[in-house]
């Protein structure tokens, strides 16, 4: 008697593709190829499975406006998943380079994600598993994250502002930390937003107390600046509701960041007369 046997050919689920980091830091490479305000840094480099890996930094220098350069660290995509930030921050480049007299007195460091590998897998977390804005400042071993601290601790930045999304929210807010002049600054960029999106009037919004759409009090290991350094910088998180169209979200970041600049200015200008 013949047996004949049947085999069954199975073939492996597809691997999703991944997305470029490439074409979408194309523009700001090609800005900062010609540029004399954008510089591009690719130094900080690290490895995850055998893979290289960088973190993209860009310097904007502003025409000058004083003595001594206003230092702001402006951060997207420590979520993978969260594009609006990431676009929105090279959108805010892109307004500099044709109109650097906004960023006058500044010099503004600018790292558009945070998360290489979260934004090419699409995840919130990176391709490691951790939630990379838990890590701060609690002896991470994740590289992004050491990468960033030293970036923090060498940049002495006298303002953070961090784009985030938030697909639980139906309005624009923002968390207010550091510096006692935070608050002089967030409800601007609030109402900035507030042309483009509606806030959040929530009183309670991500589990938190919240007034008029600003949260004081904030998740434990999220991006900040290094818990001893004095005097504090101020620190800001703006989250954009998920839904609406994305040129209104990529809209309310701009006009956000335009007015924190703006504001932050006057408060220097003003400040010696105090």
């Amino acid at each position: 008697m013949t047996t004949t046997a049947l085999f069954e050919t199975r073939t492996a689920p597809a691997r999703r593709p991944r997305r470029s980091l490439e074409d979408l830091l194309a523009p700001l490479e090609r800005i900062a190829a010609t540029s004399s305000n954008l510089v591009a840094n690719h130094d900080a480099k690290f490895e995850v499975g055998g893979e290289q890996y960088e973190l993209a930094r860009y310097l904007f220098v502003g025409p000058r406006g004083g003595d001594t350069p206003i230092r702001i660290g402006i951060f997207a995509g420590i979520h993978g998943d969260e594009l609006e930030g990431v676009h929105a921050l090279i959108q805010f480049v892109q307004l500099l380079e044709a109109r650097p007299e906004l960023a006058t007195g500044y010099y503004l460091s600018i790292y558009p994600v945070c998360n290489p590998t979260g934004f090419e897998d699409n995840t919130r977390h990176s391709r490691s598993g951790n939630d990379l804005n838990r890590e701060f400042w609690r002896n991470s071993s994740e590289p992004e994250v050491r990468l960033l601290q030293a970036e923090l601790q060498s940049r002495s930045f006298q303002g953070l502002i961090a784009l985030h999304t938030d697909d639980t929210s139906d309005g624009f807010y923002g968390y207010a930390q550091g510096a006692t002049l935070t608050r002089h600054l967030i409800e601007p960029a609030l109402r900035a937003a507030e042309k483009f999106l509606p806030r959040n009037e929530a009183s309670v919004i991500d589990g938190f107390p919240a007034r008029n759409g600003v949260i004081r009090d904030c998740f434990v290991g999220v991006l900040s600046a290094p818990p001893k350094v004095r005097p504090r910088p101020f620190e800001i998180i703006l989250e954009t509701p998920a839904a609406p169209p994305e040129y209104l979200k990529q809209t309310a970041f701009v006009s956000a960041l335009q007015t924190i600049l703006l504001e932050y200015n006057q408060f220097i200008a003003y400040a010696p007369n105090l």
